[in-house]
């Protein structure tokens, strides 16, 4: 990479009593996918910035030494306040999303503290949340509601969660080899990096020489002088416009998260600190005991459950389990071409006759039929991803355009 200012580099079950109902519910975890997906996106930002007051006078840096400065900060400790901003586009399911609840999991059921269900919340809307971190053993996230609170806790081998409204506990145990990992800055659980240092790293994973990235002035970020790293696709076809991260000064930690859709508008991402504190957080942050009277479910029989809940509605029974991943492209514009394990289908498909007429219905409603060389199917979109489902099961996802998807779709 060339020491100037702008560098190329290399850069988320209740049944209803009537017929129609049921095919509402069934079509909504159809589209999990893209709901996911837009979860994924968000979920980069949670560690980084908010605040921002006035631009402080600061040395020149280069793009080159600012991303440097960010691989070699050493801070792993740190608590503080985080906002969070969402808007993905994601179409509102409304009551529906209960429908992805398994039996037995309702008003003080243990998958309220589930992660895997609970963190979906971060899509959309404004959260504030409560974040420590002490080294890549021990991270604190909560997150903060009127009258309740989300606690993600993980404390060496130990990972716990806690709904204070439902009283519900979700524990789980780290394997040996999952704790080998967190010397690679793993968290645990999957998708919550474990320090700010590890937010950054995922915003720079841009591929393959296709990004523009420059230092663009200064901020002031929960009272911290900041330089701004921006990282602008240089293809066509992307979803995404730019990704702002605000660097502090000093120690070299991302501050601020702010991503922009290339459609323009209201910023899709705008993630980061309130207040923040470089000291060593309180031991207590890191400890915890389930209360009296609390259920508590543990991670082995939470996903033995939400398995039994899939395969028994016939829905989608998770991406993981697709073994006809594809991608197509590189770097912004890379999509993913999902299939079923030896080439069959990846989805529920109309044409099988899997998706319910009510179904197709309430699917037709949220997305936009297209057609081309591949045949049809329906495209869902938010602000960042979206996705191509074919009338045959095929899906295609990333974070770029309608035309790119069918594109992808009839070269495939």
């Amino acid at each position: 990479m060339a020491p100037n200012d702008s560098a190329g580099t290399n850069g988320t079950t209740g049944h209803g009593t009537g017929g129609a109902v049921a095919g509402r519910r069934k079509a909504v975890r159809y589209v999990v996918p893209v709901a996911v997906a837009g979860v994924a996106a968000a979920t980069i930002g949670l560690v980084p910035a908010l605040a921002s007051s006035g631009d402080p006078d600061l040395p020149e840096i280069t793009a080159q030494k600012l991303i440097e400065k960010i691989a070699a900060s050493d801070t792993e400790q740190l608590s503080g306040t985080v906002k969070i901003s969402t808007d993905l586009g994601i179409p509102s399911l409304g009551g529906l999303a209960g429908s992805f609840v398994p039996d037995g999991a309702g008003d003080k059921g243990s998958a309220d503290a589930d992660p895997q269900t609970k963190l979906t919340e971060l899509a959309s809307g404004t959260h504030t949340l409560r974040v420590a971190a002490d080294g890549p053993d021990k991270q604190r996230v909560s997150i903060l509601d009127n009258a309740s609170e989300y606690s993600l806790i993980h404390n060496g081998d130990q990972v716990w969660a806690y709904d204070s409204k439902s009283n519900a506990v979700y524990h789980a145990k780290e394997k040996a080899a999952d704790a080998a990992k967190r010397g690679e800055h793993r968290a645990a659980p999957d998708g919550v990096p474990a320090t700010p240092k590890a937010f950054a790293e995922q915003a720079l994973k841009a591929a393959d020489g296709t990004t523009s990235v420059k230092v663009e002035g200064t901020a002031q970020v929960a009272g911290r002088d900041a330089y701004r790293l921006v990282i602008k696709p240089e293809q066509s076809g992307s979803t995404i416009g730019s990704i702002t991260v605000a660097v502090d000064a000093k120690s070299g930690v991302p501050l601020k998260f702010t991503l922009q859709p290339s459609s323009g508008g209201k910023t899709a991402v705008d993630a980061g600190f309130t207040s923040v504190d470089f000291g060593k957080p309180d031991a207590s942050s890191f400890s915890f005991t389930p209360p009296k009277g609390a259920k508590i479910t543990e991670a082995d029989s939470a996903a033995g459950r939400h398995e039994k809940a899939q395969k028994a509605e016939g829905g989608l029974s998770g991406l993981s389990e697709l073994k006809g991943l594809n991608v197509i492209g590189k770097g912004w514009n890379s999509i993913a071409e999902i299939k079923g394990p030896g080439g069959g289908k990846g989805a529920p498909s109309k044409a099988s006759g899997d998706v319910p007429a009510e179904a197709q219905e309430l699917l037709g409603s949220i997305g936009d039929k297209v057609t081309g060389k591949f045949g049809s199917g329906t495209v869902f979109k938010t602000r960042l991803v979206n996705a191509l489902m074919t009338d045959d099961g095929r899906v295609y996802v990333g974070a770029v355009t309608k035309d790119a998807l069918v594109k992808a779709a009839n070269a495939g």
